[in-house]
């Protein structure tokens, strides 16, 4: 039987909640009712031959509450004249929040509005679009507007989150919240407050003039005649971007790895240093221009995400060379071949010819479906040979010190 029930009704009007229209309703005054429902019932045939169960069904829809139901006349040689629901009717955003149990919600949305009204209205039009999430934020949304009322007062404060002084709000509520803040913050802050050129939440500190924390590199020297510490201990160093930028190292040579394992064996080098690397975060070097004078080798997985690493830093440092990254090296360990999950598929412009070669290869699985070959899987004899094979370019490998 296909005639609407009063479920389907309800679900008509729950449509309209799950959308966020009755709630939009009470911010912009713009209301969708009346609204007529759909409403399918008995056809003439069906009230003749099944007459009881259209007169239950006539019943029904009747007493619906909160819903206008219009009626027409049905007349039957037999059964006479019968009122039948012709159309079903939601005539207030009232009606049709008591129909589905939602006066509550719409109480505090509604109190939540009068709020903004008073203390930020240019983010009305969020509580427009967004009233659902709006809803589930009602229990933080007066700490949110202090936040927008506090950057308002205090554009591009230079300051950490931390140091932002709120009662009842801390830095961790300010990182959790930062998706709708910035939402927020854009309608309400003049052009000058807010840096177009950072996006989304992990920029978020950029965007709107505070210090982030900041980036960490971590690096290696391999020449005891270059050591930054005296004494004879492995020297695992990190700085923020800022000091690597002035350290202005006396190397001639950079390596950069993207496993850590293979950071810390890295074997000596003449005036060489290896950096652990950061995937696809090399913004963090560009300040370091001393590094555009030394000689660059990247070390990353033989996989389509190995070479776009490859090509991105390049965008940074157009002369890096690659490091065991080649057709050589991926053949001879292919008992050591493992799965990419997820390949990336795009043009990398940067990549020279032979490296081209092997991505094209790599994406288009001509060698193997999802073909990876991980760095950490290339055996440590051929790491110090083809460091062996770098003398070419004025590069000597050095026994390992003993103590």
């Amino acid at each position: 039987m296909s005639w609407t029930r009063p479920a389907d009704l309800r679900a008509q009007v729950q449509k309209l909640w799950d959308r966020g229209e009755l709630l939009a309703s009470l911010v912009t005054g713009e209301s969708p009712f009346p609204k007529r429902l759909v409403l399918k019932g008995p056809t003439s045939a069906e009230m003749a031959d099944r007459f009881d169960e259209a007169r239950a069904w006539i019943g029904e829809i009747r007493a619906m509450p909160h819903c206008r139901v219009e009626m027409r006349e049905f007349r039957h040689r037999m059964f006479g004249a019968n009122a039948v629901p012709q159309e079903a009717w939601i005539d207030t955003v009232e009606d049709a929040l008591a129909l589905i149990g939602k006066r509550r919600d719409a109480a505090r949305f509604t109190a939540l509005t009068d709020v903004t009204r008073k203390r930020q209205p240019h983010t009305l039009g969020w509580l427009a679009k967004r009233p659902l999430r709006a809803l589930e934020l009602v229990d933080e949304w007066g700490r949110l507007l202090e936040i927008v009322a506090w950057l308002e007062n205090h554009p591009r404060p230079d300051v950490y989150l931390r140091q932002v002084d709120i009662p009842g709000v801390h830095s961790k509520f300010i990182e959790a919240h930062r998706g709708v803040l910035v939402e927020l913050l854009d309608m309400v802050l003049s052009p000058e407050a807010i840096d177009p050129s950072a996006s989304g939440v992990s920029q978020f500190a950029k965007r709107y003039g505070f210090r982030d924390k900041p980036a960490r590199i971590r690096f290696r020297v391999l020449d005891p005649d270059h050591a930054l510490l005296p004494g004879g201990l492995i020297q695992d160093i990190t700085l923020d971007a800022e000091s690597f930028a002035r350290l202005d190292y006396n190397v001639s040579q950079v390596f950069i790895t993207e496993n850590e394992i293979n950071f810390l064996a890295f074997p000596q080098v003449k005036d060489s240093l290896v950096i652990f690397g950061a995937g696809y975060g090399f913004e963090m070097l560009r300040k370091a221009e001393w590094l555009a004078r030394c000689r660059i080798h990247y070390w990353g997985d033989i996989d389509t995400h190995g070479f776009a690493i490859l090509d991105q830093i390049r965008s940074q440092f157009e002369h890096v060379a690659s490091f065991l990254m080649d057709r050589t090296t991926l053949l001879a360990f292919e008992s050591q071949w493992g799965e990419e999950e997820k390949q990336t598929l795009r043009d990398l412009p940067k990549l020279n010819p032979e490296e081209m070669a092997l991505y094209d290869d790599l994406r288009d699985n001509r060698i193997r479906r999802n073909l990876r070959l991980e760095q950490e899987r290339i055996g440590f004899g051929w790491v110090e040979s083809a460091l062996s094979a770098l003398t070419v370019i004025q590069v000597e490998v050095m026994p390992v010190q003993k103590s």
